[in-house]
């Protein structure tokens, strides 16, 4: 029996691409194919492109609390159907139905945030600023904008964008991962079935050229990414050459710094869930953890290595499972090159995940948690990121040492430090070259009525996603200053004050 083909979503309605050229889609629990995906030419994107134009006229002079109305309709159509969801992105990505439903709820907070764009996206007026004269500013949308987002959260990153940009006006080209593509396929008719005109959302799946496609097309505004920072450098370089604005977020190296004094038993029970969730395919993953002292790094390995051996890899679907297989086959086998590496560098492998087998699902794609000890800030496992089920121990020999580490790392998305001392905690956070800081919390993922990003290598663009500064991302500030004489005012011809 031939697998389904998963092709696009145009004008509200479903398209078929050329197939001339498909990519595959498997089930990573089992390793099997699923299904195939259609990777758009400059032809469908130019198509998607087409609709949005069309539509961007008559749903930006929709009041946005109107506009609102849609949305909040568009939360209400996932929530009711969260369950399906979660199993889609289980089934596609590979994390467990717990781990998926929370990525949808995240992905649900933050389309609720932009629930209020009719506050928003008010300007400011001020009365008086001169003789008669007044000034006010409004925020309007951009015109067409366009979404791609990575594998890791399918649902998730694309409402960071849909939210803010839809909300405030805009038309949007979604360009999802080819690896996990049925639930970006169906936002596209969950936002149709709430209220919004067909144009307003296109789905086109796709690779290179299709990112090519939508980083070259002067009728794109602008482009918000999500990915490995090298192709978020390429998207930035490339889209603001091109006139574009440009949000793009890259990869990152989170550390977690455990004082002397920090409470050993939440330290370890937060690096479990933080190094290990999602088989550590999170941006916002710690894959280092820094015990500040010799000391603190054996109770932290005393501790740390039985509970880590107890960890259940299993299929997605499956109760009981922690966490799942990694999303592909080439994926693992780079995972587990970089642990090779990490050995051949000098590293211990105090917990070997590698040999992790589970019956019935021999071939699918799971690697079991995994720490190496001893690593240093020269090895590959340090430098890069891994983005699999893999701890990094990195021993500080004091509180300046450990500080050091995430700061003058390439990547700068997040840091935790875990104390008892306000005072250490108040210095770390005030110090630390690092865009997102948790305080005994390991994953500092801001609320949807902050934003989200990092520093360095972390972040091009100068914009963070979701919250305000999503709303400004995806909106441009007009002035307007208005005088209205009540008799013929004589020529000026110098630079007006307000003196």
């Amino acid at each position: 029996m031939s697998e389904p083909i998963y092709n696009h979503f145009i004008d509200g309605v479903g398209v078929e691409g050329s197939n001339a050229r498909l990519a595959d889609v498997y089930n990573p629990s089992t390793g099997q194919l699923s299904a195939r995906v259609d990777l758009a030419n400059g032809e469908i994107l130019a198509r998607a492109i087409d609709s949005c134009e069309k539509a961007f006229a008559k749903w930006a002079a929709v009041n946005p609390q109107r506009r609102a109305r849609v949305l909040t309709q568009f939360v209400r159509l996932i929530d009711e159907r969260r369950g399906e969801i979660a199993k889609l992105i289980s089934f596609e990505h590979g994390k467990t139905l717990s781990d998926a439903d929370g990525e949808i709820q995240r992905g649900l907070e933050a389309v609720e945030f932009a629930c209020g764009i009719a506050h928003l996206q008010k300007g400011e007026f001020s009365r008086g600023v001169g003789p008669g004269i007044d000034t006010h500013s409004v925020r309007e949308p951009l015109g067409v904008v366009a979404g791609i987002t990575p594998f890791n959260f399918p649902i998730m990153i694309p409402l960071w964008m849909i939210g803010n940009a839809v909300g405030a006006g805009n038309t949007f080209v979604l360009k999802p991962s080819e690896k996990d593509p049925s639930v970006p396929l169906l936002l596209g008719e969950l936002l149709v079935e709430a209220g919004a005109p067909a144009g307003v959302l296109n789905v086109v799946n796709g690779d290179k050229e299709a990112v090519d496609s939508i980083l070259q097309d002067p009728r794109i505004a602008a482009v918000s990414f999500v990915g490995s920072s090298d192709i978020a450098e390429y998207v930035y370089a490339t889209g603001a050459a091109n006139g574009k604005r440009v949000q793009a977020m890259g990869g990152a190296k989170n550390h977690m710094i455990i004082m002397p004094d920090a409470d050993m038993d939440q330290a370890v029970n937060a690096l479990l869930g933080a190094a290990y969730g999602s088989a550590g395919e999170r941006c916002m993953a710690i894959s280092v953890a820094v015990p500040v002292g010799e000391q603190t790094a054996e109770r932290l390995l005393k501790a740390l290595i039985p509970r880590v051996q107890k960890l259940k890899c299993g299929p997605s679907l499956e109760k009981g499972s922690e966490f799942g297989p990694l999303v592909s086959k080439v994926h693992l086998d780079r995972v587990k090159g970089y642990i090779e590496r990490g050995i051949m560098q000098g590293a211990e492998l105090v917990v070997d995940g590698r040999d992790c087998a589970v019956p019935g699902h021999e071939n699918g794609y799971y690697l079991g948690a995994c720490v190496l000890d001893k690593v240093t800030p020269e090895m590959d496992v340090y430098k890069d990121e891994i983005f699999g089920p893999v701890l990094s121990i990195v021993r500080a020999k004091n509180f300046e040492e450990a500080l050091a580490l995430p700061s003058t790392h390439q990547y700068g998305n997040g840091v935790a430090i875990f104390t008892r001392s306000g005072s250490v905690a108040r210095e770390f956070a005030a110090r630390v070259n690092v865009g997102m800081v948790g305080i005994n919390v390991p994953l500092p993922v801001p609320v949807s009525y902050y934003s989200f990003g990092g520093w360095k290598r972390s972040s091009y663009g100068g914009f963070n996603q979701y919250g305000e500064d999503g709303v400004r991302f995806f909106t441009k500030v007009k002035n307007v200053v208005t005088q209205w004489p009540d008799d013929v005012q004589d020529a000026q011809f110098v630079m007006p004050t307000m003196k």
